[in-house]
């Protein structure tokens, strides 16, 4: 689909998104509508990681790396792993949230254009890990539903973990809990029943050039390594959706 088309789907669901506080999910359908915003936004930073030689080429001035060109992306790789196509959102009915969210990480990329097309610089700064941060900021502006990366081993100050999400880091940490699984709770906060969720990570090889070993050393962004070793546990994707 061209691209034009695939921002006019997203503004015209953004449009019934905005027009006040996003709408809370129902109790039938908050655990399936957090597991898939998890899913938006582990796609998109799947293709700023594919992307990262691209991003960080010196040689080049415009890398044709938008935002259109990022969230048509999404939405295709997030069909191919779903079977939800967002470019049919009559379809779905949680289609703006989920729009919601390829918008945000579109305007991330759009405002990182004059960085990522710097020629003579290398490293951007633009990395998955600052993507997924910045998008999930912009969502939360959009929907009122909080996404953040967190772990034991933050970096920026916004990613450290409340007391719920500490808990339940301990609970990946254990052996004993099954590799992988979620974990989810019906709860309050701020005097408000919210779904919370969470969802493991695990560190893959191509985390290791910033965050493996030897730990202490200062990787390409400056912050010290924190010596993980591929599959440690590297933190979780939490999420907070008001309930009905």
């Amino acid at each position: 689909m061209a691209k034009h088309i695939i921002k006019r789907i997203v503004m015209a669901a953004l449009t019934v998104t905005c027009m006040g506080a996003a709408a809370p999910a129902s109790a039938n359908t908050e655990v399936e509508t957090a597991e898939l915003l998890i899913k938006l936004l582990q796609v998109g930073r799947g293709v700023i990681s594919e992307y990262q030689a691209t991003i960080n080429d010196a040689s080049k001035g415009d890398k044709g790396f938008s935002g259109d060109f990022v969230s048509n992306q999404v939405i295709e790789r997030f069909r191919k792993a779903t079977k939800i196509d967002l470019s049919r959102p009559a379809t779905v009915p949680q289609a703006p949230l989920f729009l919601a969210m390829v918008e945000s990480e579109k305007e991330v990329i759009d405002e990182a254009q004059p960085v990522i097309n710097k020629q003579g610089v290398g490293f951007k700064g633009i990395i998955p890990a600052v993507f997924a941060r910045k998008s999930g900021e912009r969502f939360y502006r959009k929907t009122g539903i909080r996404v953040k990366l967190t772990g034991t081993d933050y970096r920026f100050p916004s990613n450290r973990p409340d007391e719920f999400e500490s808990e339940v880091l301990r609970i990946f940490a254990d052996t004993r809990h099954p590799k992988g699984q979620p974990y989810s709770k019906t709860t309050m906060l701020d005097g408000k029943p919210v779904l919370r969720m969470m969802d493991p990570e695990y560190a893959a090889s191509t985390c290791l050039s910033c965050h493996g070993d030897p730990k202490g050393e200062r990787d390409i962004t400056g912050a010290k390594k924190e010596g993980w070793h591929e599959g440690d546990l590297a933190g979780a994707i939490s999420i907070v959706i008001p309930m009905r």
